[in-house]
């Protein structure tokens, strides 16, 4: 979805951090504008959207893996375009702050067995994936 955080937002966000010579930067960083947060599905999300987005450090992702997201459209260690979760435990603290009405234990009751029956398409109009059924039909 897309939000803005206000400072005060961020400053929760980034608590972990308080007392850091960069937290105000990511601070101001967050709350500098809109953004998208995501929930992302997947065996092993965690591990594979960090591969994505490349290095913390910009200097790095630019010379280490420059088509990562930060490689290519990071501005500074505190500006690299991208946040994502260190471990799985993280994930469910920040997909709770940012999504309050999400049910993560529901989800991996009702939602998660259906995505590995089979085929799955993306709803944009939903912003969300849909498990397929036998015949092409879509599973309730």
């Amino acid at each position: 979805k897309q939000l803005r955080c206000r400072r005060e937002e961020s400053r929760r966000f980034y608590r972990e951090h308080a007392g850091r010579f960069f937290y105000q930067r990511l601070v101001e960083f967050m709350a500098s504008g809109p953004m998208w947060a995501y929930i992302l599905a997947h065996e092993n999300a965690v591990p594979l959207w960090r591969s994505l987005m490349g290095p913390t450090k910009v200097f790095r992702a630019r010379n280490s893996v420059p088509d990562s997201i930060r490689g290519s459209y990071g501005l500074t260690d505190t500006r690299n375009t991208t946040h994502g979760s260190d471990s799985p435990e993280s994930a469910s603290r920040e997909i709770a702050f940012f999504f309050p009405e999400f049910d993560e234990e529901l989800w991996y009751q009702r939602e998660e067995p259906r995505l590995r029956r089979g085929p799955v398409y993306y709803s944009a109009e939903e912003r969300v994936h849909r498990a397929l059924g036998g015949e092409g039909t879509e599973l309730s």
